[in-house]
């Protein structure tokens, strides 16, 4: 079964979180592909992993660039796997019928969205209904801390 992630995000934006997750994601070994909700949102990932660290370089790619099989992170609005990746990444309350496909499911809450955190709950459910490890994590000033759910 697949090892999922919840990641409470109420002091930090996805934009400052994922490519720190990816980065030590990648540093593992994994390979990933990030599920976004719109194409605006895929670009807007996008061009942040390009730009949020001079000093830094994460590999990753979208419908634009193509070559997704070479890519070690791909970003899209499909269900697909195009690079064999081992992780998936859901923003934005996006779902995939595939999570049994991947080890790895870690999907980021706006924990500021009531709606969001709702929907999560119930997904939460039936992941464990499902028979899924889940495990939630939220946000705190020394870092990320695993709670009980």
């Amino acid at each position: 079964m697949t090892d999922i992630r919840f990641y409470h995000l109420d002091r930090q934006s996805l934009e400052q979180v994922l490519p720190s997750l990816l980065s030590r994601a990648l540093d593992q070994g994994h390979r990933i592909v990030v599920k976004t909700s719109d194409e605006k949102q895929a670009e807007r990932l996008n061009e942040t992993l390009w730009v949020y660290d001079p000093n830094s370089f994460l590999p990753h790619g979208t419908a634009k660039d193509g070559f997704a099989d070479k890519q070690p992170v791909w970003i899209t609005v499909s269900d697909e796997n195009p690079n064999n990746a081992d992780l998936l990444v859901l923003t934005q309350g996006t779902q995939s019928p595939a999570i049994a496909d991947f080890k790895l499911c870690c999907e980021m809450l706006d924990g500021n969205d009531e709606q969001a955190v709702s929907a999560a709950r119930t997904r939460w459910k039936a992941y464990k209904d499902a028979g899924h490890s889940v495990t939630y994590w939220q946000q705190s000033a020394k870092g990320w801390e695993k709670k009980e759910a």
